[in-house]
Order: C-alpha cells, then structure tokens, then sequence
C-alpha cells in the first residue's frame, strides 16, 4: 500500500518515531531484531506489551471504549513500519489480535468485562486450540469431547501444534459437543483456563531447536459453560470469523518492506542476488496494495471472503522466499548452527550457549538459517496454503 501522507498521518508518524525512541530499551529492541519466526521472545514482548498497555497502543484495532487505539487503517500500517524499523518485537497475535476480536464481536458483557482488560495487560497469555493429531487443516475433523454435566462441560481429548501453550494461562479451544449430519455442525468455542487440573503440556521441539510449539492433552478438564463464545454447537461460526483476523487481519507487507531493505543493505552485491530481490520486490508492491484493500474491508467490519486466503497465501510465499534470498546472501556463514545469536520465540532446548554470544559473521548471517527453518511452517499454519488454494478455487472459480 503506497502511502500518501496527510499532514494528520505525518504528525502521527512522527509520534509513532519519538515514543518508539524515548521507550525502547536494548533488551527489547535486540528481541525484535533479532527474531528467528513470526513470534518474539516471550519475556521481551511481554515487557513491550506493558509499555505499549501504558500508552494504550497495546490494541491498534480495539475500539477506545474497550481499550483499544481505535486507529485507521492507514494509522496501522505507519505504526507496523516504524515498529519493525525500531527494531521493536510484535505482540503475540493470539490474545489481543485474534481472541480479543472473537470476544468483542460475539462475547457477552460478562465475558468483555473479565477477559478483555486482562488481554490488554498482559495477565492473560493465550493460545490457539484448535490443530489435533487427525484434524490440521481440515479442522471440522476434530475430536476432542465436551460432554456437558449441569453447569461444566467435561474435556478430553488433545491438541497439537499448539504455540506457547507452555507459558499461555488461557486457551481458545474448538471442542465437540455433538454430533450432527455436517461435520461442522456440534462444535463449540471454549475459553478454557491452562491452570485447571487435567491439562498437561508437551513440547514439540522444531529443526531450529526451539521450544515454541506443544502438544496438549485434556484428561477430565471441567470447563464452566458460561466460557462458551458464542452458542453452543454454533463454535464453527466463531471460528471462521476468527480466521478472517488470523489469515488476514495483520499485514505481511509492512514488516517484509523493512526486512527486504536490510537484506539489500546488508548483503553482498551479486548480480544475481540484485536480479531476484528486485523480481521479490515486484511482488511485494502487489502483496502490499491487496493488503490495503482487505485491511480496510476488515477495519469496517466488512466480510472479506477468500481475499483473506489470497493475503495469506501471498504472505507466507513471499515471506519464505525472503529467507531464501537471505540463506542465499549469507553464503557458508549461514550454514552455521547459531541460535545463541538469536532472539528465538521460545528457549533452545540442548543448548548449552548463553543468549547474545558472539557470532561467526554477521548476526544476519547467523539468524538467517533459523529464519529459513522456523518459515517453513508459515505455508502450513492457519490452514495449509493448498487447503487456502481450495477454498478460493470452490468459492471464486466455482471449480
């Protein structure tokens, strides 16, 4: 999305820049440059989440009576751009961009009230539950069991994949109450408490080494009934409203613009490097002007269809193939196996290294393997790229 500036939008930038400068410490600004996935260190973005709470940026999207920023879309992406040029990590996406939308559109006053403000101030950590062992992408497959004893509903079943459920106290969790013609049909939305007993958590540990995902298990799990968001039965419609923010409610642009330019700083100068990051930066600027047009559908509460699937399908491509570009740039260094370089989201299991070690080459170099590995996942989470690709074909092509 080009953006042409109004005198508003440039004082607003220019806000965005001084509190960036005035608030961000070496501590937090290492955690958002030196990232290895979509997720920042866990202590880092929360300290950040605190300072951003303060100011009451913590939700850019939120409307101002529940907390929010109630900023424009424009407002969004200038926000989202000097934040990646400051260096500054991201918020997990879980809470305040996708549960907090879910919350705000089909929660009841009582559950606004509780969970809304504990998401802004970081008390409420949260994860996804939604991925099984036998449903991924093809998620009306699942399985876990919510049978409803007077005023609780009793879980068993599992979860996997499921991101930072090892530190979220509070998980948004697709469950089967009944059964019925259309598998769809009988699933129920949840808010299910991770300190409630009969939850155990198991890590799965990804190529990089690192401790972000799990696999989580419900073994007699009491669930009041009034955590049900939405209707029960009806958790399908929530869901697939969810996904519109988890798909396209964020822009990919923003952060990749920024990262493309430090590639071009910072790597060598090979004809045939320059050749393919100007083929990506074409791409980019299409990627770009298509998230203007769905975050602005999105930001009016419009539905936005398959152009969701297209964002996202767009997004983790061109995302990939950066840290292509990047593993490409960085030569041998980046054959190394560095992660005591790196701001990982989650801890590196087996590594006996201290976090900020020195390393062989450039930081960039050395993160720019464990970039490679922790992006591969991005064409397979939130619904693979070929399932994104079905939906479209079905929906638009009439295939």
């Amino acid at each position: 999305m080009s953006l042409k500036l109004s005198p508003a939008d440039e004082a607003f930038r220019d806000e965005v820049r001084d509190f960036l400068a005035a608030n961000l410490t070496d501590d937090i600004r290492r955690a958002g440059e030196r990232m290895t996935s979509v997720y920042a260190d866990h202590d880092a973005s929360m300290k950040w989440q605190a300072i951003l709470h303060a100011k009451g940026w913590a939700a850019p999207a939120w409307p101002t009576e529940h907390g929010g920023a109630g900023w424009s879309v424009v407002q969004r992406h200038i926000f989202a751009r000097e934040r990646v040029l400051a260096g500054a990590p991201p918020l997990s996406p879980m809470g305040i961009a996708m549960a907090g939308p879910a919350i705000l559109h089909f929660g009841t006053p009582e559950q606004k009230e509780f969970f809304l403000p504990r998401m802004l101030n970081g008390a409420h950590f949260w994860c996804q539950g939604y991925s099984e062992p036998q449903a991924g992408s093809d998620l009306a497959a699942l399985q876990m069991r919510a049978e409803r004893q007077g005023d609780d509903f009793i879980c068993n079943g599992t979860k996997i994949w499921t991101t930072h459920a090892n530190v979220a106290n509070w998980m948004f969790c697709l469950v089967r109450t009944t059964r019925g013609p259309k598998p769809q049909q009988g699933i129920t939305f949840l808010l299910i408490d991770m300190t409630t007993p009969g939850i155990e958590v198991r890590p799965i540990v990804m190529n990089s080494g690192e401790w972000i995902q799990n696999q989580v298990f419900f073994d007699d799990v009491r669930v009041p009934v009034a955590n049900v968001l939405g209707e029960i039965d009806d958790g399908w419609t929530v869901a697939k409203y969810l996904l519109q923010f988890e798909r396209g409610g964020s822009a990919y642009a923003p952060e990749l613009q920024v990262r493309l330019e430090a590639l071009k700083r910072d790597a060598p100068a090979l004809p045939e490097l320059a050749e393919k990051l100007t083929d990506f930066e074409i791409r980019l600027e299409v990627l770009d002007a298509l998230e203007g047009e769905i975050l602005s559908a999105v930001s009016q509460g419009r539905d936005v269809g398959t152009d969701a699937s297209m964002m996202k399908i767009l997004g983790t491509e061109l995302q990939q193939r950066l840290t292509e570009l990047a593993l490409e740039a960085a030569g041998p260094l980046g054959r190394a196996w560095q992660p005591g370089v790196a701001a990982p989201g989650g801890p590196v299991l087996d590594y006996p290294g201290q976090i900020n070690s020195h390393a062989s080459g450039e930081p960039w170099q050395a993160i720019a393997p464990l970039r490679y590995l922790n992006e591969r996942a991005g064409s397979i989470y939130a619904g693979t790229n070929e399932i994104q690709k079905g939906i479209i074909a079905k929906a638009d092509l009439k295939l």
